[in-house]
């Protein structure tokens, strides 16, 4: 089969498009041919290596988020049939340890990912655990799968572990990209007021087409004063920061009102930032890891999706899979809005 192929840690050009084996489906796994597969910020960091991801074997296959149809099945595996639509998570729960026995996969320690720990879909076929497929809701097509199944699950856990309520303020950072496109979606089903923050007027309109009650530009105007305005001096009650921008953070942390939430799951610009722990605790603010997903977060998306409560966020370009460094380097250098797509060969 063809698969893009990364020997070595570097720039977005060291994705090869070649030949490499068919995958063998194991017991308890289904063979996927994969129809789409998107290109993440983290898979940009993976490729660049060193303090990202030491120690990854190679030859390698990046991909966390394949969709596509099944082509077969392993022992054991009864669900699924050939032919079947369907849409992969990520995320390997160990099945054996505390969290996992406690039914909270989550939290699993011994977590692996597909794509990161063990070949992905950036290829024409992929074998994957039963456990981590899912049916494509019905009227989307296999791009858009691939790209709600990646991220909505995340902002549903967010908006869960920041408590979010109706009626309640929050700031969602990065709200042109594709989890915070989802982050506002999941805000406005929650019935909160939701103010989302974006780098240009391009951006800032992506997040008002994802639902955003108030947009800011904050390279046109100050971003804190314009979250102070909006809320009447009070700020906001949760803040969902992923971006982790050092000059950014000032803004985002001091946009946070008394009692407030900051939730995070990522930090794509450095994540090194400095914390007035006065302001914290005087103000009884909480800040929160999550940067994983339920199961239970994953059905839920499902099931919003198929009642068109969710959507997929604006995809830029869908790309031939041949083209994976090109889809890399657009999206390292900030020239698209929303998410990349990948395509191998049809069938």
């Amino acid at each position: 089969m063809k698969a893009a192929v990364m020997h070595e840690f570097g720039p977005p050009e060291v994705l090869r498009y070649e030949d490499v084996p068919d995958p063998v489906v194991g017991r308890g796994e289904v063979l996927l041919r994969v129809r789409s597969v998107s290109v993440n910020r983290t898979h940009c960091l993976r490729v660049r290596g060193g303090e990202y991801f030491p120690g990854l074997p190679f030859p390698h296959v990046l991909g966390v988020d394949p969709a596509g149809t099944v082509e077969a099945v392993g022992d054991g595996v009864h669900v699924w049939k050939r032919g079947d639509r369907v849409v992969v998570h990520h995320a390997i729960a160990c099945g054996a340890c505390e969290a996992c026995r406690a039914g909270e996969g989550e939290y699993c320690d011994r977590q692996r990912q597909i794509g990161i720990h063990r070949w992905g879909g950036y290829a024409e076929y992929v074998s994957v655990p039963a456990q981590n497929v899912h049916p494509v809701p019905e009227g989307l097509t296999f791009p858009e799968a691939t790209v709600v199944v990646r991220h909505a699950p995340l902002a549903f856990a967010l908006a869960r572990r920041a408590e979010l309520r109706a009626g309640e303020w929050a700031l969602v950072m990065g709200a042109a990209g594709a989890l915070g496109g989802f982050v506002v979606q999941v805000a406005k089903l929650v019935g909160a007021h939701v103010i989302a923050a974006a780098s240009s007027d391009e951006r800032a309109a992506a997040a008002r087409e994802c639902g955003a009650d108030i947009a800011v530009n904050y390279r046109a105007e100050d971003l804190l004063e314009a979250v102070l305005r909006v809320t009447e001096g009070r700020g906001v009650d949760v803040v969902f920061e992923n971006v982790g921008d050092r000059a950014l953070w000032p803004k985002s942390f001091g946009s946070l009102g008394f009692r407030g939430r900051l939730v995070t799951a990522g930090a794509h610009a450095g994540g090194r930032v400095e914390l007035d722990l006065g302001r914290l605790y005087h103000r009884l603010q909480r800040i929160i890891a999550s940067p994983r997903s339920s199961l239970a977060d994953i059905e839920r998306t499902l099931a919003e999706s198929r009642a068109g409560r969710i959507r997929s966020v604006r995809i830029d370009r869908v790309l031939p899979l041949a083209e994976a460094a090109v889809g890399h380097r657009l999206l390292q250098e900030r020239q698209v809005i929303g998410k990349v797509v990948l395509e191998p060969p049809a069938p």
